[in-house]
């Protein structure tokens, strides 16, 4: 239920925060399972919010083991389904944990579940494919030796930037890849995990964009979306109102934030977890003040028009930094 909750709210801020989703193969988004999502991770937890949102079916989501620190923080991440998966930098007395986590995802499985697996192992902030752990191979070769009939969903995640209020976002997904990829093996472990790992590689390499840093050219090119100018005049006005109500709460947040994640590669995500938690708190604050002056009718007004006048806002604020 908690879940759900979380979900359908998330569903709405995304909008607020994202000017433009685009989707190559929207039907697959109604895949029930069994069905692992192997993606890329370029921009921390935000890619596993964007995915979540996205799809119809629950989508349980694997994540760093350290984050899971404190019962309290464990119980509230496993509620949102989200399973820890350790690495040995965060200590060799958690790996068996991964078996627990393995066992919960096959059990999802057989249930017909989803569950997402960031197949680069970290999040780095950049347009790049890094090489593919052999993790995802793993959990898939275990499902399959057990006789159920899953399917591996690769899926390219691309930002236009990952430091800029409203995100252009492409999600490349890419064809489903079933147990025939263990053909002609012969069986042998070593090359069916290589044989998945190549063909989750191969998709992901033509859906993740390869892109320099410093090449604004190329970002343009592949991410800005140009408005009509009737589009930019209607937007204007209530752009500006947004502009002023929201810059003074929105500069503060990304300062505090900066000061902490600037450098971190979770820049990004934090800022969306972080206006998801405090922005409810500034509507509150401008309709109390709106009420103050204004008068109840008025100050209702002015809160349901503040998201409004944020989003026109956000749609435009420059696309690439």
């Amino acid at each position: 239920m908690f879940y759900q909750i979380v979900k359908k709210v998330a569903r709405v801020a995304i909008k607020f925060y994202c000017r433009d989703i685009k989707i190559n193969q929207k039907a697959l988004l109604k895949n029930k399972g069994p069905l692992l999502l192997a993606v890329n991770h370029p921009n921390s937890f935000l890619d596993a919010i964007i995915l979540c949102t996205l799809f119809d079916e629950p989508v349980y989501s694997l994540a760093r083991g350290d984050a899971f620190k404190g019962k309290l923080i464990s119980v509230f991440l496993r509620s949102l389904k989200i399973l820890p998966v350790y690495r040995v930098s965060e200590g060799v007395e958690n790996l068996e944990e991964n078996y627990s986590t393995f066992s919960a995802c096959i059990e999802l499985f057989k249930n017909n579940g989803i569950v997402l697996i960031f197949t680069e192992g970290r999040s780095e902030n950049e347009w790049h494919l890094r090489p593919l752990k052999k993790g995802t191979a793993r959990l898939a070769l275990t499902a399959w030796q057990q006789n159920i009939p899953l399917k591996i969903l690769p899926i390219g995640l691309n930002y236009n930037s990952f430091f800029l209020f409203g995100k252009n976002v492409h999600v490349n997904i890419g064809d489903c890849i079933g147990s025939d990829i263990m053909k002609n093996t012969g069986g042998e472990n070593g090359r069916q995990l290589n044989n998945i790992t190549g063909a989750i590689q191969q998709q992901l390499q033509q859906r993740v964009y390869e892109i320099d840093s410093t090449d604004r050219q190329k970002k343009q090119t592949t991410f800005r979306i140009k408005f009509s100018k009737i589009k930019t005049a209607l937007l204007l006005l209530p752009g500006f109102a947004g502009l002023v109500l929201h810059w003074p709460f929105y500069f503060i947040l990304k300062k505090l934030i900066e000061k902490k994640a600037a450098l971190s590669g979770h820049f990004d995500s934090i800022v969306v977890g972080a206006l998801l938690i405090f922005y409810p708190f500034l509507i509150l604050f401008w309709a109390l003040v709106a009420q103050f002056f204004l008068g109840e009718y008025r100050a209702i007004v002015i809160a349901a028009a503040l998201p409004v006048c944020g989003w026109c806002c956000m749609q435009l604020n420059r696309q690439i930094d």
